[in-house]
């Protein structure tokens, strides 16, 4: 039998048919290894992206509420927090809300019962949310848990948690592999009838199917999953596919882009979230950085950046006298004015609010400094006009650091840095200020933090001392009592001036520890104190001892048994305790300010209005607090024999309190002429150098006694 031509032509063609269905199934294998990696990779990705987008949605939202729940917390104002649950628990995916205190137990739960009340968290997630430093998230397989505390400077006094469902996510993501599995599904069936047609054809149209496979199928694949990629890069800007083919690839190139749109739509929304001031509209501390690093090299080309780092000063006041509302309203007037203040004085610049009553200002150009405190003078003085908020008058000021890149600072953090050291320098100098970054100041600024250090342990080391200086009535020249000055007599500094640690104790709240430590120590030293000749316990017999008491301390819930502490353990009779408060202090009439002071009256402690004139609060004031004296502050004693207006200004005080049937008590008298001046005109008591500088209570006794 011959192998014939025929033969020949049907074993090529069986062998072509062998090949030709060889290649189909080696390209159908390929195909399947395709869609199975098409498929883990995109539903790997579509996962990634949509958690890390709940993620930081997550972590947008628990960071602002951790900020705004802050003030909320430390005053315990349990519906101010209910109130901030439950808009939180209105947003989209949020099951639950929960701030808890720092030992784990529940405060508010968004509900207006709270049955949950006091008790500790206990679920699964409940440990990593209450001991969470910083934002903290947990899965399981139905939610996330994102949990971040709640602090007030440094300290942390509880947390917030919240609870998303993962049932949009999942849905979102299963209707995604869906449409990808069918439409992958689609174009496996079309291939595999191209593919039955293809083998009844010659090499040629199989090389021409294979090349048809390569150019429709491999490359399209490709561009997905380089698509794919910088989507989990977090590039969605633009889509390389070509959405306008009109088969099955294009379908699924279409449906990718669509996703593609709205992930980057969501992504969008959580920037516009996270980047965002949500009360003043402008950008926040994270978006400002971004700011300065992406102008920062422009600085290094021969252009400047000039940043304004601007504080409100004794803000905390208007939250703490008017309520956090009244704050708001304040910020965002301020945030107004320093808009309209940058329109008119720089042609660029950007603003933002760096956090609390903090803001920022951003300047480009050359030869900035100039413009940068031509600004900085024009905030202040926008000031100058008074805001309304709460139906009430605020007068506020602003301390405003000015640092210039390159020349203060090569990066970021340093130039923020030394701009909140100017800032810190101008809120020394007085407030109400600007002032520019020099190198020196960063050594003062280092110098503060390392006393700030050494001051929480002065007291156990003995450098903390109490001197008293007298205070002589002009009636009979006596000395009738004495007030109690904190001298810190530092190991290598010597003498620390009181007007540099005293506003470090109140920063940090060490004022607390020092003003109970320093009223017990004073009524001890007083307890001792009695004319030899004295016969009984009388005012004449025995002398008082003024304490000053700070902001901070007048507003403790703890002062009045802390005085009554100090009275039962050192014997001292009440009214020979005068507790001096300043006259800013009670200038917004805080209720809660007037009743402490009513409750230390009821003790029998006498209360005495100190630097009076200097805060304009006037004869309503007098009226209404419970006092029983003014001091006269010194800056209107010191002139009193030369300058007629500080004279009649010292005899109206004196005149108006007399009137109201309180005494009067004159600071810094330093001369015999001002002595005779304030005796012709009235006053009661005088202070100063005229008669003794502070003494030891060994001295005072002796003197007493003498």
């Amino acid at each position: 039998m011959r192998f014939g031509l025929q033969a020949r032509f049907l074993g090529v063609l069986a062998v072509v048919a062998v090949i030709a269905v060889a290649s189909v199934v080696v390209l159908r294998k390929q195909q399947l290894a395709h869609d199975a990696a098409i498929s883990a990779y995109a539903h790997a990705s579509i996962h990634a992206q949509l958690t890390q987008a709940l993620q930081r949605r997550g972590a947008a939202i628990i960071g602002a509420s951790a900020d705004s729940l802050a003030n909320p917390l430390y005053y315990f104002d349990l519906n101010q927090i209910g109130e901030k649950l439950r808009t939180l628990l209105k947003e989209p995916d949020v099951e639950y809300a929960i701030v808890f205190d720092a030992k784990g137990r529940i405060l508010q739960d968004g509900s207006f019962e709270v049955d949950r009340f006091g008790v500790p968290m206990e679920d699964a997630f409940a440990v990593g949310a209450r001991d969470a430093k910083s934002p903290h998230v947990q899965w399981s397989a139905q939610g996330m848990d994102i949990a971040a505390p709640i602090k007030i400077g440094a300290e942390r006094i509880g947390g917030v948690r919240l609870g998303f469902s993962l049932k949009t996510l999942q849905s979102r993501e299963a209707d995604a592999q869906r449409g990808m599995h069918a439409m992958l599904q689609t174009a496996s069936d079309r291939y595999l009838t191209t593919a039955g047609l293809m083998v009844s054809l010659i090499g040629l149209i199989l090389i021409a199917i294979a090349w048809l496979v390569g150019r429709g199928l491999v490359h399209p694949i490709r561009l997905l999953a380089a698509a794919a990629q910088r989507m989990a890069a977090g590039d969605y800007s633009t889509s390389p596919l070509d959405t306008a083919r009109h088969d099955e690839m294009g379908d699924l190139f279409r449906a990718f882009d669509k996703m593609r749109e709205g992930v980057d739509r969501q992504d969008r929304q959580i920037r516009q979230a996270a980047y965002t001031d949500s009360l003043t509209g402008l950008p926040n501390r994270l978006a400002f950085r971004e700011m300065v690093d992406r102008a920062l090299p422009i600085a290094t080309e021969g252009d400047e950046l000039a940043l304004l780092f601007i504080d409100l000063d004794e803000f905390k006041r208007v939250n703490d006298f008017l309520g956090h509302d009244a704050g708001d309203e304040v910020l965002i007037r301020f945030a107004e004015r320093l808009r309209a203040a940058l329109r008119d004085e720089a042609s660029t610049g950007e603003v933002a609010r760096f956090g609390g009553d903090e803001f920022v200002v951003l300047l480009h150009g050359r030869e900035l400094r100039p413009q940068a405190e031509r600004l900085a003078q024009a905030i202040i003085e926008s000031l100058q006009r008074p805001m309304s908020a709460a139906t009430r008058t605020v007068h506020l000021a602003v301390s405003i650091g000015i640092a210039v890149a390159p020349t203060h600072a090569d990066d970021a953090m340093r130039l923020l840095k030394n701009g909140d050291i100017a800032m810190y320098r101008a809120k020394l100098a007085g407030k109400g200020r600007w002032c520019v970054f020099h190198p020196s100041m960063d050594q003062d600024a280092d110098r503060l933090l390392r006393l700030e250090n050494e001051l929480r342990e002065a007291w156990s080391r003995g450098e903390l001392q109490l001197l008293y200086q007298p205070i002589h009535a002009l009636s009979d020249g006596r000395m009738h009592g004495v007030e109690a000055l904190l001298r810190w007599a530092h190991p290598t500094e010597g003498q620390v001036d009181p007007d540099v640690f005293i506003p470090i104790a109140e920063k940090t709240g060490l004022i607390d520890v020092l003003g109970r430590q320093v009223l017990a120590s004073a009524c001890a030293d007083a307890s001792g104190w009695k004319r030899r000749d004295a016969a009984a316990d009388s005012e004449a017999n025995r002398p008082y001892v003024a304490v000053n008491l700070s902001a901070r301390q007048l507003r403790s819930p703890e002062l009045v048994e802390a005085v009554r502490q100090a009275l039962d353990t050192t014997g001292l009779e009440p009214w020979q305790l005068h507790l001096e408060i300043t006259e800013t202090t009670v200038m917004l009439d805080e209720p809660s300010i007037r009743l402490i002071l009513h409750e230390l009256r009821a003790l029998g402690v006498r209360i005495w209005l100190d630097d009076f004139g200097t805060g304009f609060s006037g004869l309503n004031h007098l009226r209404q607090i419970p006092v029983d004296g003014v001091k006269i502050d010194r800056s209107f004693i010191s002139d009193i024999t030369v300058d007629p207006d500080d004279l009649a200004l010292t005899s109206s005080i004196i005149s108006l309190a007399h009137s109201l049937g309180i005494l009067v008590i004159a600071e810094g008298v330093e001369t015999r002429e001002q002595l005779d001046l304030l005796r012709t005109h009235g006053c009661d008591f005088v202070q100063g150098f005229v008669y003794s500088s502070a003494l030891t209570s060994e001295e005072i006794l002796r003197r007493f006694q003498g």
